[in-house]
Formats: C-alpha cells, sequence, structure tokens
C-alpha cells in the first residue's frame, strides 16, 4: 500500500479526485465572500454533474459538456439568488432546499430521458490521462484567476465590501443585490464545471454522484478563511484523505469498509471544529441587502 502512495499514479488519483472540491471551493469563496451562505455547493456539483452528462451525451462533445456542467451550476445559482436576493428567503433554508430538490429532479429526469432512475447512459469523458483532462487546466486556471479577481479588481473590492459593509457599498452607489447576483451565478459556473468534472471522468452519470463534495467543499471555504487560493489548497488535504480511503480499500483487507468510508467526513469535522476557532467569516455573511 505504501508503494502505491508513493506512485505518480496515486498522485494523479488525488488530481482527479480534488478538481470537483476545489471548483466548488472556488465558487463557494465567491458567493460567500459577497455575503451569501452557499449550502447549496452540493446542489451545484450534482446538477452541473447531470447537465454535462446529459449535453455530452446529446452533442458527443466533451468541450459541450463541460459547458453544459457550467450553465447548470448557474442555473442553481440564479434560483438561489430568487430565493435569497429577490424574495428575502432564509439562506440556510434555501441551501438545504436546493439540495435536497435537485437529488430528486436528477433522478426524475433521469428517468425521464433514458428510462432509468440510477445511471445515465454512457457519454463522452475527458478519459484517465490526468494532462490530457480540459477541466484540469480550467481548474489551474481558476484558481489563480478567482484569487486575483477578488484581491486586486474594482469587481473583487465590490465582492468585498458586499460581504463585509455593504451599506458602505450601497452609500457609494453600488447595488449591492447586482454585485451578490454576479457572484452567485460565476460561483454557481465555477461549481458546475467540478461536477462535470464527476461525470465526465467516468463517462456517465448516477444518482447522488455529487456524494457530499459539497459540504466538504464548504469546510474548506471555511478553513481557508473565506480566500479562494486557501480554500482551494485546503481541497488537496480532501483529495488526498479520499484517495487514502480509496487504497485501504484496495490494499487493506481487514480493514473496514465502512470505517473508511467515514474517514473524509471525520476529517471534515475535526477540520471545522479547528477552523471555527480562528476563522472570521466575512462581516455581513448570511445578512440580506439592505
Amino acid at each position: 500500500m505504501i508503494a502505491a502512495m508513493l506512485s505518480l499514479a496515486f498522485l494523479a488519483q488525488v488530481v482527479r479526485i480534488t478538481i470537483p472540491y476545489a471548483m466548488a471551493a472556488l465558487g463557494g469563496s465567491l458567493t460567500e465572500r459577497s455575503g451569501v451562505v452557499d449550502l447549496a455547493l452540493e446542489a451545484k456539483l450534482l446538477v452541473g454533474a447531470f447537465t454535462a452528462a446529459v449535453v455530452a451525451h446529446a452533442t458527443g462533445s466533451v468541450a459541450l459538456g463541460i459547458a453544459g456542467g457550467a450553465a447548470g451550476g448557474a442555473a442553481v445559482a440564479a434560483l438561489q439568488a430568487a430565493c435569497v436576493l429577490r424574495l428575502g428567503a432564509d439562506q440556510v433554508v434555501v441551501g438545504v432546499a436546493l439540495n435536497l430538490a435537485a437529488v430528486g429532479l436528477t433522478r426524475y429526469l433521469l428517468e425521464v430521458l433514458y428510462g432509468s432512475s440510477a445511471n445515465s447512459p454512457p457519454v463522452p469523458g475527458v478519459g484517465g490521462a490526468v494532462a490530457a483532462n480540459p477541466i484540469l487546466w480550467i481548474a489551474a486556471a481558476a484558481a489563480i484567476a478567482v484569487p486575483v479577481a477578488v484581491s486586486r479588481t474594482r469587481f473583487g473590492l465590490r465582492l468585498r465590501a458586499a460581504g463585509d459593509r455593504p451599506e458602505a457599498l450601497a452609500a457609494a452607489g453600488v447595488s449591492v443585490e447586482r454585485v451578490r447576483l454576479l457572484a452567485l451565478l460565476a460561483g454557481g459556473a465555477i461549481a458546475g464545471i467540478g461536477g462535470a468534472q464527476l461525470s465526465l471522468a467516468v463517462s456517465g452519470f448516477s444518482a447522488d454522484m455529487s456524494s457530499g463534495r459539497g459540504y466538504i467543499a464548504l469546510a474548506a471555504v471555511i478553513l481557508g478563511g473565506w480566500r479562494p487560493a486557501r480554500a482551494a489548497l485546503a481541497c488537496l488535504g480532501f483529495g488526498l484523505a479520499e484517495a487514502i480511503v480509496i487504497q485501504l480499500q484496495l490494499h487493506a483487507g481487514g480493514f473496514p469498509r465502512e470505517l473508511a468510508q467515514l474517514l473524509p467526513y471525520g476529517l471534515t469535522l475535526a477540520v471545522l471544529a479547528l477552523a471555527m476557532a480562528r476563522s472570521r467569516p466575512p462581516a455581513a455573511l448570511g445578512k440580506a441587502a439592505e
């Protein structure tokens, strides 16, 4: 097992596993820095995975499948924005509701489109080679572009103001609601591409394939102190933990399978317990724009 973990194949596995976490965390960082609690990351990953598979199956194009994943994540974000920005609904309740709705909706659409509530037909995928995976390079670009956009652009300044001092932003004549809407849509599209990695990496969609990754990505956002670069880096730890779980299941025959599957979630709880004590969220996180 140790030899397997020191191989290039194991490193490639860690990278493949990390991509959905990192993309969801980057998208969630944008949304949360604007002042909106983003519990809907799970829904954005799941719907992104579903739409990527559907579009790739219909067109035969991986590139269009990735675009479909981005559109799926942005669609969830648009619905989230309508509920929390326009209707003033509780942000936590909306996030949980969207996650539950995504599970039911994707199962229903699988049945309608393909006659199965569990799996889609095989679709064009990104293959097993890490360097040839276009989503890897999109993720690498996003890991650079998002932190730069947040810290060094005018939009980033407005984004941070919307999350920390929305009243000052409004006094400057900038719409807080508009800034948060743009952050939601951009964050949703980024998370949706992470969902595309889930389905296109295995050339098909299966029900509930996000498997709690959105919640773990949110934990990475908190661990990273709501800074996109740190959140993406934290996702490497979660990706490594999941890869180790896979190796335990393959090589440690006496290791309980159920316990192995609990390791990433136990790590998430431990990280949250440590991070929440020292992290300072945006001052207006979860508060409606005045």
